[in-house]
Order: C-alpha cells, then structure tokens, then sequence
C-alpha cells in the first residue's frame, strides 16, 4: 500500500490542504491518547470543527486514516534522519546519533504512535501489518547502510549478516520503548542512549582474533596442567 492509495483524492486547493493537515495533526493526538480501537471518526471530525463526512471525502476508513498518520510521522523522522546523518562523521558516532534518535522520536516525540505501532503492527487481519513492514525497512535504511559502511571500512563485524546485525540493534531498543509505552515511565533520553549505543557497539565491533587466541591457549595449558597434575597424583 502506497501514501497515494490510502488517500481518495490529493487536496489541489490550499484551503483542501489545510484542512488535510488538520485532520492528520488532529488524528495523530486521537491515536496517540487513546490508540486505534478506541479512536472515532466522530471525534476526529469534532476536534478538527468539520462532519464526519468531510473526513471520508479524503479518507476511505479509519484504517486509511491511521495508516496515513503513521506514512506522515515515519516521513518526517526519515527526512530528519536523511538531513543530519550526512552531517556526522564515523561509524560509531553515526551509530550512536541513530540509536538517539530512533529513543527521542519514539518516546519523548510519539510514545502514543510508538504503542500503536507496536501493537498494531502485529495484526494480521488486514494489510495494516504489511504496511508497517515497509515503512520500517524504509525507516531503518539508514541503520543498514551505517552497519554497512562500518562492515566495509572494518569497524563491523563481517561475520554476521547485517539484518541479524539490525536485528541485534533494534531488538533491545524495542524492549526500552515497551518499559516506557506500559509503565508511562520517562525516559532518561541521553543517559539511556549513551549506555545502549556503548553496549550494543561491543557486539558489533569485530572480534579481536589475537586476544581470542590467547585466551585459547591460557585454557589450554590450565587444562594441560590440571591434567598432569591429577596423573601425578595417582
């Protein structure tokens, strides 16, 4: 599903526009209070002043609505992302912007969407689910492509397949925000970056081969000790 197919009709007139863009912002706070069960067509069209029929000229269903809220918000965090990433040097420094801000938008910027999102993006009784899929790989473009550049230069490891690498990445990040969206709880944005990226950066840089040797050899000759001396003591 497509931005443009979740939408009946692109507004031509500023005064259409307008009114598109205050029925989005208005629809994202609905969802973010009370999430998507909860939400009503009713009580968008009230806040924003219109019926709920002008709603549905621009909107197919509460579905389009909300998978059109959640196109706009991943839009808006992928174009910052897109923007200031250039701007930052080495991979461990862009590693530790993304894993910043993937926590601020996702908590102290969205915690409401960031629920929804993790919650329906699990249905499987329509395509709701598919369409999450496919922001989220446009969402973590850029986290792939930082892995990737840090593959090639040596600071990643080269022994594992990046999307288990990504997986690795975002699977304990996924953990924070479920602590933060169940236990309404806030969230230290800096302190909690700063320990994750330093601890997630340890898992992904490569191997050190000669200290792994080293280590091999001191448990072989403590194993080769332990041995001789039990043999001498028989």
């Amino acid at each position: 599903m497509t931005t443009s197919s979740v939408s009946r009709r692109v507004p031509v007139q500023a005064r259409s526009e307008q009114r598109l863009k205050a029925i989005l912002e208005t629809a994202r706070l609905v969802f973010s209070e009370v999430g998507y069960a909860c939400a009503t067509m009713t009580e968008i069209a009230r806040r924003v002043g219109v019926s709920e029929a002008t709603i549905f000229t621009y909107f197919a269903s509460k579905r389009d609505l909300c998978v059109r809220v959640l196109v706009t918000w991943y839009d808006e965090i992928i174009a910052q992302v897109e923007n200031e990433l250039p701007l930052i040097a080495g991979t461990r420094s862009k590693f530790t912007y993304l894993v910043r801000t993937h926590l601020y938008r996702l908590t102290v910027d969205g915690t409401g969407l960031c629920a929804l999102i993790l919650s329906e993006g699990r249905e499987k009784d329509d395509k709701f689910g598919d369409v999450i899929v496919e922001l989220q790989r446009r969402y973590t473009a850029p986290m792939m492509s930082v892995l990737a550049e840090g593959v090639a230069n040596g600071d990643v490891r080269a022994d594992m397949p990046l999307g288990l690498l990504r997986s690795a990445v975002y699977g304990p990040m996924e953990h924070v925000l479920w602590d933060a969206v169940r236990k309404e709880k806030a969230v230290d944005i800096e302190a909690t970056a700063a320990s994750l990226a330093g601890l997630l950066w340890q898992g992904l840089v490569p191997p050190d081969t000669r200290r792994a040797a080293l280590q091999q050899l001191r448990g072989d000759i403590v194993g080769a000790v332990k041995r001789f001396e039990a043999a001498v003591s028989k």
